[in-house]
């Protein structure tokens, strides 16, 4: 049985309710000696409260996806008695073999959630793949969610290379919540039929290649190369499986997720021209879940901390969104995202949706994404992005969303409605059990 889903939820739940109605049925029947008595009442007792805190817990983990296995609980389990996590053995292109290199490439998986499969439906409301996705330098390999737009289907878009996303969600979490949980796909479906996004193909993973280890999408020494398995062995993978563009990509994440976005888009900037940080970090760091990520290297940890690189580093030609709420506190909230505000100069670009209010939930997140979409959608179309060439630092610290029936949609050729939503000022000098940082995206 699937530690996500239904089914756990209702046996859980029959036992929740069904064992304290056999603990007060049973209760006054118990005959015999006190010595077996007393503790028959007790287990029963203990059963009942045990079967409530699993099914609050089973309930919680179906509405967050922390766990997306019962292989992904024992890993964290362990870790937090103490063990170091496992790492799956691979062969990196710098050491030794270890396990047997797998081709590289883009390899479909049988799923429930890949919808509708049929030519004609899929040309109506595109369709959701599942994948395994194996990098070919680092022997890395992820499985995910591919989701191609209706036009990739249509006669008229038989020969064009669509734009692609890699979009991440956060630590812990599964790829699931992406496509279940937070739907994007069907955000982003409907944004197309309204003409307030262009057709873009996404690539949904989650950035723990390595789990339970979270890399941070970072290259470890001597260990997993995470950072070229997202920035490199991803989009290669799916440029050569699928009609996308193999560079003008964009990247978007949730809470660590968002790091990586914001990182991946500064070091690989011919392949990512635009990113979306939501209520991500952007300092590198080290902690239980990571292990020693940068073999004691300060040098190591700064090329890993987006703020050291747009202080120190020559900024990139790339777009950034930022999205945070004033009442995210600590060092991974909006603290920290108006300190990395201030850093940011021309080249690069930056916008930002700030909530007058809002946690590190998905209830925070879900309005963000529409807007992203049709702000990654003008940023990967024909003139988006930095084709207005240098300019001052676009940068908004209070933004409100408008209504949606505020937009005037127009047809694709065209172009789109402005992103209202998605304000840009012109003053460079403005400026996720789990931890704040994470988040269960």
């Amino acid at each position: 049985m699937s530690i996500t889903g239904t089914p756990l939820l209702w046996v859980l739940g029959v036992l929740a309710v069904g064992l304290p109605v056999l603990t007060v049925l049973a209760w006054s029947r118990l005959r015999g000696r006190r010595s077996v008595v007393v503790p028959a009442r007790w287990v029963m007792v203990v059963a009942s409260q045990l079967a409530a805190v699993l099914l609050v817990g089973a309930a919680l983990n179906d509405y967050g996806y922390f766990f997306g296995s019962w292989s992904d609980l024992g890993s964290s389990v362990a870790q937090s008695l103490g063990q170091r996590p496992t790492v799956t053995p691979v062969t990196y292109r710098h050491g030794a073999t270890v396990a047997p290199v797998r081709a590289a490439g883009v390899t479909g998986l049988p799923t429930r959630l890949t919808g509708q499969t049929r030519a004609r439906a899929a040309a109506k409301g595109g369709r959701l793949e599942h994948v395994h996705i194996q990098g070919a330098s680092t022997q890395l390999g992820e499985r995910g969610y591919v989701y191609l737009p209706p036009q990739y289907f249509q006669a008229r878009y038989a020969h064009t290379r669509f734009p692609a996303v890699e979009v991440l969600g956060g630590y812990p979490s599964t790829n699931s919540v992406l496509v279940r949980r937070l739907a994007i796909q069907r955000v982003l479906a409907r944004a197309i039929a309204h003409h307030q996004a262009r057709p873009m193909v996404l690539v949904m993973l989650r950035p723990i290649v390595t789990y339970p280890r979270d890399t941070e999408c970072t290259n470890v020494p001597a260990g997993p190369q995470a950072e070229t398995y997202y920035g490199q062995d991803v989009p290669a993978a799916i440029s050569a499986a699928f009609r996308v563009r193999p560079a003008g990509w964009g990247i978007a994440g949730i809470s660590t997720g968002g790091y990586c976005a914001t990182k991946l888009s500064l070091t690989y900037p011919a392949t990512f021209r635009a990113a979306v940080s939501m209520s991500g970090y952007y300092h590198s760091l080290q902690d239980h879940t990571t292990g020693n990520l940068w073999g004691g290297s300060s040098v190591l940890r700064n090329l890993n901390s987006p703020e050291w690189l747009m202080a120190h580093q020559p900024a990139p030609h790339v777009s950034l969104l930022l999205t945070s709420s004033r009442d995210e506190a600590g060092p991974y909230g909006y603290a920290d995202t108006r300190r990395f505000l201030r850093l940011i100069h021309p080249p690069t670009q930056v916008s930002t949706i700030i909530a007058a209010h809002g946690a590190h939930t998905f209830t925070t997140w879900a309005p963000n994404i529409p807007e992203a979409l049709h702000w990654l959608s003008q940023q990967l179309g024909p003139g988006g992005g930095q084709a207005a060439g240098p300019g001052p630092v676009a940068v908004s610290t209070n933004v409100r969303a408008p209504s949606s029936r505020s937009r005037q949609p127009r047809t694709l050729a065209g172009g789109l409605p402005p992103a209202a939503s998605v304000r840009s000022a012109g003053a460079p000098g403005h400026r996720g059990g789990h931890r704040p940082r994470r988040g269960a995206g």
